[in-house]
């Protein structure tokens, strides 16, 4: 192999390398959303195929849940406490996370959405 042909191979190994790099340490996204009796603040959420999205939690008033079985999350969201969530959505659409802990009447529509796209 000549020379020349190696460096470029090198050079151009090296810029593909440094490349995949800079993409893979992509800082994402993050979204703050509040729990408050009976909703999320914002409940509708965006993000990108590929795109690490971290949800802040805070609750601005009892213990609230944070569920999204598309994504195998759940967790408490304790007043006081930020609680952090990441993911990578791997898909487009739209899934749905709700509240599973119970905080009385109007706790069935505690619920927001996730838009994915592509």
């Amino acid at each position: 192999m000549n020379r020349r042909l190696f460096a470029a191979l090198l050079i151009g190994g090296a810029a593909s390398g440094a490349a995949r790099l800079l993409a893979a340490t992509e800082p994402g996204i993050e979204v703050s959303v509040a729990a408050s009796r009976f909703e999320y603040t914002p409940d509708k959420v965006k993000g990108k195929v590929g795109v690490p999205l971290t949800f802040v939690l805070t609750s601005l008033d009892r213990i609230h849940g944070f569920k999204m079985p598309e994504f195998g999350i759940r967790t408490d969201i304790v007043p006081d406490k930020e609680t952090r969530v990441t993911i990578t959505p791997t898909k487009p659409g739209t899934f749905t996370f709700f509240c599973d802990i119970f905080c009385g009447d109007g706790h069935e529509d505690m619920a927001g959405t996730l838009v994915v796209e592509g």
